[in-house]
């Protein structure tokens, strides 16, 4: 494992191209109501960021099980939990849940985030399943200090959630992040306190909780990319970068500009 520690220099565009992806999402916020396509949103995503001089990293990005990555957001309807392909066949509907995940490249660092969306009027037991996801966000990050491990990440979101009833994803976790879009160490959403890579002044690292509302167990769609429940329930993504700090980690990335949009509804 090669970790990459970075400078203050490296930091500030770190934050810029995350910044960019906060913004990304706020600009899509705009548009996520009943009837619009996925692949809509995907168009808006791509111009929005190439305008800001960045490249989307998703698009292209290579797949063991199929070719490359064909849009530029990854866009996870409902039971999707991530890796959703924006397509014109997806159209979202009243009550619906959508999660995007979005990566930009700028100035040689990358950005990463991902926020999940209410479609209109989502049911109340829908909504909870957002906020814990969100609140286990936070936990984790409160966690991620100089000092801590990768286990006291992933235990306090691994914690939070399973107490409300809700699955933790297994497969999946979140990442290192720096000049390439997933670096070391890995960042489960599971784990021991004291236990995984120790957490260092200057790691970049992307915390990102993907929980379901029923079973943990999933399964890879036909596309070769979108991941879903296998029960069939809904499922949740939110992700932050971050700079581990003493005492109190920086997040680098910004849920500001789509919640002034959607309203902070969980």
């Amino acid at each position: 494992m090669k970790i990459f520690l970075k400078t203050e220099d490296e930091i500030e565009l770190m934050r810029q191209a995350n910044q960019l992806v906060g913004r990304t999402l706020g600009e899509l916020a705009k548009h996520i109501k009943p009837g619009i396509t996925t692949l809509r949103l995907d168009k808006i995503a791509d111009e929005f960021i190439r305008d800001n001089g960045a490249v989307p990293t998703f698009k292209g990005f290579p797949n063991p099980y199929g070719g490359p990555f064909p849009a530029s957001i990854c866009t996870s309807v409902n039971d999707a939990v991530v890796h959703g392909v924006p397509s014109e066949g997806t159209v979202l509907a009243e009550g619906d849940i959508i999660s995007i995940d979005c990566g930009t490249l700028l100035n040689g660092f990358c950005g990463d985030s991902a926020y999940t969306f209410c479609v209109g009027e989502v049911s109340e037991e829908v909504r909870q399943l957002l906020r814990t996801t969100k609140e286990s966000l936070y936990k984790g990050i409160e966690a991620a200090a100089v000092g801590r491990h990768v286990g006291d990440v992933g235990s306090a979101v691994q914690e939070h959630c399973e107490a409300q009833g809700y699955g933790v994803v297994r497969e999946l976790t979140g990442h290192g992040i720096g000049h390439e879009m997933h670096e070391d160490p890995p960042v489960p959403n599971y784990g021991r306190r004291g236990n995984g890579a120790a957490l260092k002044a200057g790691m970049c690292i992307a915390i990102e909780p993907m929980i379901t509302m029923g079973d943990r167990a999933i399964w890879l769609d036909k596309d070769r990319w979108t991941i879903r429940t296998r029960d069939g329930k809904p499922a949740a993504h939110f992700e932050h970068t971050i700079v581990v700090r003493k005492g109190k980690a920086e997040i680098l990335s910004s849920f500001e500009e789509a919640e002034q949009i959607e309203g902070k509804l969980y």
